[in-house]
């Protein structure tokens, strides 16, 4: 490869899925004649840029720390053959499609393209074959699917006593690596801090966090140093642990895909996991979306002294799907679910099904 140049590109959302896909590439091209390098923001140019100086056959980057790279004649594109995506569906959300175009207009016209997700919404599959040249989708699975070996279920708490359960779960059932997701920075600063008063070691890593203090936390984590990681969505990105045993959605996602994602950190390679999931009446629609994306309702487990005090607000209740199908007319179902027999005088009105309703439902979890 000549100067500062790039043979294969494959661009990541976060810096840590930059620094495992490099160490992927390194195990796998270990006996073979090939170049590679990592780049990323948080971290000094310099090094960097001496890295590409001879050129490489493989850049793993981010995209901002590669349009940086670029503007200073770092890196060139004129031999690239193939660029990669990896987590497709997040790069090429609004967040950084910017950076994606600009990134695509330096490439040249004949290349190949590749995309790789564990979900693809209905936009992001549209942008994407709007990007390339007669593109071929191969699925491994159908869309949007969890994997079996993954355990699902939620409990249902109210938002005030979420923070209580959660400490409650780790102590009772002495959870030794557990992640957590947050939707927000803010609140996993919150979640890994109130962790720590009640004794159990937490960290929490996001984009406000410096390279350094995020890289530090993961390893601690995988060490068994720290026993709670909690993560935002962008950031767990490329959080790759053997045998992670559970994962605990502290607040749904807005985002459905987020889930499958999410909850992909476990059972990974054929291994078993849990994915427990906190939810409140609040997130009654993020719930919804959720099992119609996975078309798979999760089971609602109650937790003794966190029964929820709050049904699902009103404006919802429409959006419940049917627990039985109507019985047709004139014929008398066998065994009435409420009230007495159907032909019955006094015949009880039907119940008002709640939000937590369930087949499954145990407080001894």
């Amino acid at each position: 490869t000549k100067s500062n140049q790039v043979r294969t590109l494959i661009l990541t959302p976060t810096r840590e899925l930059a620094a495992q896909v490099q160490d992927s590439v390194a195990t796998y091209g270990k006996h073979l004649p090939l170049k590679s390098a990592v780049v990323f923001g948080g971290v000094k140019i310099n090094p960097q840029m001496k890295k590409l100086r001879g050129g490489v056959d493989i850049l793993v980057a981010t995209p901002g720390r590669l349009l940086d790279l670029h503007s200073q004649n770092a890196v060139k594109f004129d031999q690239l053959e193939i660029i990669v995506f990896d987590e497709a569906d997040r790069m090429l959300d609004m967040g950084f499609l910017p950076d994606i175009k600009r990134i695509l207009k330096t490439l040249p016209p004949k290349r190949q393209t590749l995309m790789f997700s564990a979900t693809f919404s209905d936009d992001i599959r549209k942008l994407a074959k709007s990007l390339v040249h007669n593109p071929v989708e191969i699925s491994t699975t159908p869309r949007n699917t969890t994997v079996k070996s993954v355990k699902q279920w939620i409990h249902p708490v109210d938002k005030s006593k979420k923070q209580a359960l959660l400490t409650h779960l780790i102590k009772e059932h002495s959870w030794y690596q557990v992640l957590v997701f947050s939707r927000t920075k803010h609140g996993a600063n919150r979640i890994a801090t109130q962790l720590g008063k009640k004794g159990i070691t937490a960290a929490a890593i996001h984009g406000n966090k410096s390279q350094g203090a995020r890289t530090r936390a993961l390893a601690d984590f995988k060490a068994g140093k720290v026993n709670v990681l909690v993560a935002t969505d962008i950031a767990a990105r490329g959080i790759d642990i053997v045998e992670l045993p559970h994962v605990v959605n502290f607040d749904l996602p807005n985002v459905p895909e987020d889930y499958v994602h999410r909850i992909g950190r476990t059972g990974r390679a054929g291994s078993k996991g849990e994915a427990i999931s906190l939810v409140s009446a609040d997130e009654a629609k993020q719930l919804f979306d959720i099992e119609r994306l996975i078309q798979n309702k999760l089971d609602r487990i109650m937790v003794d002294d966190f029964v929820p005090d709050h049904d699902v607000p009103e404006s919802l209740k429409n959006q419940l799907p049917p627990k039985n199908k109507k019985p047709k007319k004139n014929k008398p179902r066998n065994k009435p679910r409420y009230g007495k027999d159907s032909n019955s005088k006094d015949k009880k009105p039907n119940k008002k099904r709640s939000f937590w309703d369930s087949k499954n439902k145990s407080k001894n979890k």
